[in-house]
């Protein structure tokens, strides 16, 4: 009777529970990691009124911690190697700009003595990283 005539009939919806789960699962993954992926050497920069440079290509900064030490794009490095090292990776574009990251509490001398190197490396472009200065409202 009825129950002869019951044909099957395929279902047409896409069940999304699973995509759902696995969004979900993304989702706290990448919320946990991008924290993590903060690049680069901790220094407390000085603040100023400034506004950002633009910048196309890979740059190359040199990095002054609080404690003294002398970073090459997070490599770290003496100061006597960093104008051979620079000029060995300034020989094919000479104009290419060089950042200088220095913690404001480092001794102006040992940021003069790595400005030196930099500048005995042929470096034209030398620029100053800094933070924007906080308004106090």
């Amino acid at each position: 009777m009825a129950f002869e005539q019951q044909q099957e009939e395929s279902i047409s919806q896409i069940n999304i529970t699973p995509f759902v789960d696995v969004m979900l699962v993304l989702l706290v993954i990448f919320m946990v990691t991008a924290p993590i992926l903060q690049q680069g050497v901790h220094v407390d920069l000085p603040e100023v009124a400034s506004g950002p440079l633009e910048g196309s290509d890979e740059q190359l900064v040199v990095s002054v911690t609080r404690d003294g030490k002398v970073l090459l794009n997070d490599s770290p490095v003496k100061v006597e190697e960093l104008s051979q090292k620079l000029r060995t990776i300034l020989h094919l574009r000479p104009d290419r700009a060089v950042y200088l990251r220095a913690d404001k509490n480092i001794a102006y001398g040992r940021v003069v003595e790595v400005m030196a190197a930099v500048r005995d490396a042929g470096v034209r472009k030398l620029g100053m990283v800094t933070e924007p200065l906080e308004t106090q409202q």
